[in-house]
């Protein structure tokens, strides 16, 4: 059994073909995907955030809307820039959501994807937010710090003083409120490297993996994937941590099944049927392949990629600007045609 969510990035553009054009547009439709695709029987409802560009940014409006419109369905972002939050505010914003998810406020249902980032629109976007490296550091160390510091403060940590005056003379160190309890075991982290799959695992983090990895030795992109796993895990046993670790990869899913989706994605499948290599942030990258096809095919394509069997998650990035009805029709395909095909229900 493999759980499947879809991972949609909110885009929004008055263009020709799009059923996004503002931002209102965005959010709203992808409540009402959620609560779709909840129906037909997906896992998880994914957001994906990015700053300075139209797509999704803020996500905890979002994921509370949407917890309040489903009962079961895992609501989570793939993922956060840790650069751009304040680390004690965005603690409550969770603790809060995943409550709101929660029934009779027990919470549950978060499931929060944090990474140092990606290559973005906005030169030094971070800093303009306040958060700027010292001189020793770099940005990844500015996302690995705030991680630090949200990560204790979700599990109850002590973080400001208690001014005895207001509290009847007690002392010691206040935890943000509110707290939602297990919320700390759903914490994945984006990893594009097998180095920092392990760390992941050192950390205690769940491991999030997409359709990226930031390195590249030559091995098709399924493979390296696999040995990012492969390093996770072993990390994560010989730290010692008690509970499974989860570990999600990405994909893009097409399945051919009426004339719309032969029409908008047929003559993708030939060039985006493989993997690519490309450069990012000044070293190679490999990005991995699409699945567009008939249901059949792609399904034994997939039973065939190690990496998807390696994980116990997998993350359906969705064409989020054709619309609900669209996208609700492709994730059906996928959980009525494909995943059973796979061997994944």
């Amino acid at each position: 059994m493999k759980r499947i969510g879809f991972l949609s990035f909110g885009h929004y553009q008055s263009v020709p073909g799009s059923l996004v054009h503002t931002a209102g547009d965005a959010l709203n439709q992808t409540i009402e995907l959620a609560v779709a695709a909840e129906e037909l029987g997906v896992d998880g409802a994914y957001v994906r955030v990015h700053h300075f560009a139209p797509q999704f940014a803020s996500p905890f409006p979002l994921l509370a809307a949407m917890a309040a419109r489903t009962k079961t369905i895992e609501l989570g972002t793939g993922v956060i820039d840790m650069r751009y939050e304040n680390p004690l505010y965005m603690a409550e914003e969770a603790a809060a959501t995943d409550l709101i998810s929660g029934a009779s406020g027990a919470g549950g249902r978060l499931q929060l994807g944090l990474s140092r980032g990606s290559p973005e629109t906005a030169l030094n976007g971070s800093e303009t937010f306040g958060y700027v490296p010292a001189d020793d550091e770099t940005d990844a160390d500015l996302a690995r710090q705030h991680t630090e510091l949200f990560r204790a403060a979700i599990d109850g940590a002590g973080i400001a003083e208690a001014n005895p005056k207001m509290t009847g003379g007690m002392r010691g160190a206040l935890g943000i409120e509110p707290q939602s309890p297990g919320l700390g075991d759903r914490v994945w982290w984006g990893s594009g490297t097998r180095a920092t799959a392990k760390w992941t695992a050192e950390q205690g983090m769940n491991l999030m993996s997409s359709t990226l990895l930031t390195e590249d030795t030559g091995v098709p992109f399924d493979e390296l994937q696999r040995e990012q796993i492969e390093i996770y895990r072993e990390a994560w046993a010989a730290a010692g941590h008690t509970r499974t670790p989860r570990v999600s990869v990405s994909r893009s899913i097409i399945p051919i099944v009426s004339d719309a989706d032969r029409n908008y994605f047929g003559l993708r499948a030939q060039v985006e049927g493989k993997d690519q290599v490309g450069h990012l942030d000044g070293g190679l990258a490999r990005f991995g392949r699409s699945y567009i096809g008939e249901p059949d095919v792609i399904a034994a394509e997939l039973a065939q990629d190690v990496a998807v069997q390696a994980a116990d998650t997998v993350l359906v990035t969705v064409p989020n600007q054709l619309g609900v009805e669209y996208n609700a029709a492709l994730l059906e395909s996928i959980v009525k045609l494909v995943a059973p095909a796979a061997g994944w229900r």
